[in-house]
């Protein structure tokens, strides 16, 4: 049986039996009762068996009289991000997706993922990675190892950890060794899929090949970037704030070695010593509504930036979220030999 099978029963098991498909699941031990047609009728755990037992129920008793029957789900087309969170801080942990016709299409466990999102994710992994050859002269830039794993899998992980279920990877420089490293399937949770740019379409060009999305937000995120980014309060940040697109940063501080004077016009209103001021730059990680997918052209080389300037222009409320994390774009063989040093001390 699937991750979502050994969580799905019918009413012609015996108790005995129900005990023993609980008994498997250990710490995931729920159990969710579905008809003939597979439609979710109740749960069903070992507290819900004891308490049947107290009030004399015996175990050849329908198992359909011992269940909860209004067990909490998460409906594949309509998502709730405050819902969510409530339950999760509740301590919900096994929440079964329905589709709408009520059967159990997915299952979310929040004791070994830490969110469930409604995104859809693009990795970016078509370059060449010059700047570290000799490294890159037969491997692709995102499958080089820091530590023991590609670059790009700590992405894919975290993504996946997220609850994030549909990934697709844009490839074009030794992209088969990517395909042939990952697959069609990550953990039996992610379904990845691929598309190749015959040609460099930019930062963002490639989403313009993928024909289907399944949710109502788009990631796309560079595939040479070491961090540990909440994507829950990225998300959250965006959908509370009422944004169509955010955008994350990284802060980048300049010290100016000397004082400086602050005037209006002519005439000067302060003096600060040698001050320092923080600006935000680009992480390379955007995450925006599906609708403005169709403003990115088909075939055409076309950067996240030429798509934010778009929004500007349309009045379209673009955010920014500063990673307090780790970050690194590993671009050079100096940001490369860093992430072998900071990667034992990362929090992921």
């Amino acid at each position: 049986m699937n991750r979502i099978e050994k969580h799905i029963i019918k009413s012609n098991l015996s108790v005995r039996e129900v005990l023993t498909r609980l008994d498997i699941l250990a710490a995931d031990a729920i159990l969710f009762l579905v008809d003939e047609d597979d439609k979710l009728i109740g749960a069903l755990t070992d507290g819900d068996i004891r308490r049947g037992l107290i009030k004399g129920l015996g175990l050849d008793d329908s198992i359909t009289k011992y269940i909860e029957g209004d067990p909490k789900y998460f409906r594949m087309t309509k998502f709730s991000f405050s819902e969510m969170r409530e339950w999760k801080e509740k301590n919900y942990k096994i929440i079964p997706v329905l589709d709408d016709k009520n059967r159990i299409v997915d299952i979310v466990n929040f004791r070994i993922q830490r969110s469930y999102l409604p995104i859809d994710a693009i990795i970016m992994a078509g370059g060449k990675g010059t700047r570290l050859r000799p490294l890159t002269l037969e491997t692709p830039k995102p499958l080089l190892n820091v530590a023991n794993k590609p670059i790009i899998e700590y992405n894919v992980e975290r993504l996946e950890s997220y609850g994030i279920r549909h990934l697709t990877i844009s490839i074009k420089y030794l992209g088969k060794q990517i395909v042939n490293y990952f697959g069609n399937n990550y953990n039996e949770t992610l379904q990845i899929n691929y598309v190749t740019e015959d040609e460099p379409l930019g930062t963002i060009g490639a989403v313009s090949q993928i024909e289907n999305f399944e949710n109502e937000y788009i990631l796309v995120m560079n595939s040479d970037i070491l961090t540990n980014i909440d994507f829950e309060e990225l998300f959250g940040h965006l959908v509370e704030k009422g944004g169509d697109m955010i955008v994350a940063t990284t802060p980048y501080e300049v010290q100016i070695p000397y004082g400086v004077i602050e005037t209006t016009d002519d005439q000067i209103k302060a003096l600060v010593e040698k001050p320092t001021y923080t600006y935000y730059s680009n992480a390379g990680i955007y995450l925006f509504k599906r609708k403005f997918a169709d403003l990115i052209p088909k075939d055409t080389k076309f950067n996240a930036t030429d798509l934010m300037e778009i929004l500007i222009q349309d009045g379209s409320k673009i955010l920014h979220f500063p990673i307090h994390g780790y970050w690194l774009d590993i671009g050079k063989p100096q940001d490369f030999e860093k992430a072998q040093r900071d990667i034992e001390h990362i929090k992921f």
